[in-house]
């Protein structure tokens, strides 16, 4: 997936990205960081991070503060190469950046010229194209700064865009805006290309003398302006790849439009998709031609699905590779794999470590756990595999259990291949079941089977006379019983007639 992000070799490289990544996301109103909430099969910041990273920067700085150590965690694991900088107790866009560039010194590479990008951790769908561009625009004027704006319909509660011709002129917050200043619908995204020599020095002026008591970074604007500075817009028509969120609505809104744009991708690229309103793929699945979903789909994590499977409906696969040709139907699977041919469901739950062979079958009611299934072999129904080892051509009856827990330890069923087991059998870990081997129905296998050997477990069936009209009188067995045995008598022929 990295490498589909990635722009142009051809694109500018710029000397710094700064995700800003410190705000505490109050309105979200969750224990878990705001930027850690999860977008597409990413978080917010994950996807923030991949968009930096696609531009190649000479370095990636990621400003963190709120939950510092669970933000920071997340971060190094998700991009390792990149540089962490500490907001202090200045609140501020502008101290935030100012921090980045600290950080940057700090470690040795200060962004002393070039271009500084400054982008957020929770606008989750822009993209690295459109960022590139913003970049491009930058530094072929030879601006200053270069922000990126977008139109609405409705602008309330956004600062407004001032302008003479292609040049802007300031950023003024809707609650400072004039009436006149109101009605203008470009808005400032936050997201900005600097020089960074004049960004360096804006920055050094700046106070936090007005009503927030914060470092404004728009604050950068008029004073490259008044160094003489050019300051220019670029305007997407795209809005989404702006947006943010602040709360669980604003989130909700934003994984339906990605799920759409990444499904109607997935059908550009060559799947069926029966019902986008209902399927949902995050954006680290891999999807190949000629494949096709069923309505109530959902596909999540690094899961792949090779040409001519179909996957559907009701489905959700987490981490799951479907081979070319297989059947998923009504099943809930995680960590698994699936052969090429190989047929699941309906109603099958698959656990973490079940490998599929090619052309198996995992039947209606069963539910796999760190097994391996041969080419071939069929679980059909109606039972548990655990902890097991199956070879090829196998077929295991309905109701069969691997028993691999004593209480205290997980152990091992290996059955060979061309084995036949009966219905109701049962497997009593550790267990191996050579090849060519059967079971008789109901068996309990507590010792190893030979190959070709018919495993029994054989008890004289004993039939206690009357037991249901003794021990249950009164109640309907009882009656039909008597009903039946009273109906036997009548039918019996005396010998002497």
């Amino acid at each position: 997936m990295r490498s589909a992000l990635y722009v142009s070799e051809s694109a500018a490289r710029p000397a710094a990205v700064i995700v800003l990544a410190a705000g505490a996301g109050t309105r979200m109103k969750s224990r878990t960081p705001k930027i850690l909430h999860p977008v597409g099969g990413l978080s917010m910041i994950g996807h923030a991070l991949n968009t930096a990273r696609a531009l190649n920067p000479q370095q990636l700085v990621a400003v963190v503060r709120h939950q510092r150590e669970l933000v920071a965690e997340h971060i190094l694991r998700h991009d390792d190469a990149a540089l962490l900088a500490d907001q202090d107790e200045i609140p501020g866009t502008g101290r935030a950046v100012e921090s980045g560039l600290e950080a940057l010194a700090a470690a040795g590479a200060p962004a002393q010229s070039g271009t500084v990008v400054v982008t957020y951790g929770d606008v989750p769908l822009l993209s690295p194209q459109l960022l590139s561009e913003l970049v491009a625009q930058h530094e072929t004027e030879g601006n200053a700064v270069t922000v990126l704006t977008t139109v609405l319909e409705d602008a309330a509660g956004y600062g407004r865009i001032l302008r003479e011709g292609d040049t802007v002129t300031g950023i003024v917050e809707h609650k400072d805006a004039t009436e006149q200043q109101r009605q203008i619908r470009e808005i400032n995204s936050g997201i900005y290309t600097f020089d960074a020599a004049v960004l360096t020095r804006a920055l050094s002026r700046i106070t936090t003398d007005n009503a927030q008591g914060e470092k404004y970074l728009t604050d950068v604007l008029g004073l490259a302006r008044a160094e003489g500075g050019r300051v220019a817009a670029l305007v997407t028509e795209d809005r989404w790849q702006v947006e943010g969120a602040n709360d669980r609505v604003q989130l909700q809104a934003l994984s339906a439009e990605l799920n759409r744009r990444t499904v109607e991708a997935a059908m550009r690229a060559g799947t069926t998709v029966i019902d986008p309103s209902t399927t949902w793929i995050d954006t680290t699945v891999t999807l190949e031609e000629d494949t096709t979903l069923l309505p109530g789909t959902q596909l999540h994590g690094k899961t792949h699905i090779a040409r001519d499977a179909v996957v559907g409906p009701d489905t959700t696969l987490t981490d799951v590779t479907v081979g070319e040709g297989a059947k998923v139907t009504r099943t809930h699977g995680s960590g698994a794999v699936i052969g090429a041919g190989g047929v699941v469901g309906p109603f099958t739950y698959l656990r973490p470590g079940t490998v599929l062979g090619e052309e198996g079958k995992i039947g209606a009611f069963y539910e796999t756990k760190n097994v391996n299934i041969g080419r071939g072999s069929k679980l059909s129904h109606l039972g548990y595999a655990g902890d097991a080892e199956i070879g090829e051509y196998t077929n295991i009856g309905c109701g069969n259990i691997t028993a691999n827990y004593d209480g205290e330890n997980k152990h091992r069923t290996v059955i060979g291949s061309h084995v036949r087991t009966s219905s109701n059998t049962v497997f009593v870990a550790p267990v191996e079941v050579g090849d060519g081997a059967y079971t008789g129905a109901g068996a309990v296998v507590r010792k190893d089977v030979p190959p070709g050997a018919l495993a029994l477990s054989v008890a004289p069936q004993r039939n206690a006379e009357g037991w249901v009209q003794n021990k249950r009188p009164g109640s309907a067995a009882a009656e039909a019983a008597e009903q039946a045995t009273q109906h036997d008598g009548d039918n019996t022929t005396d010998g002497d007639n």
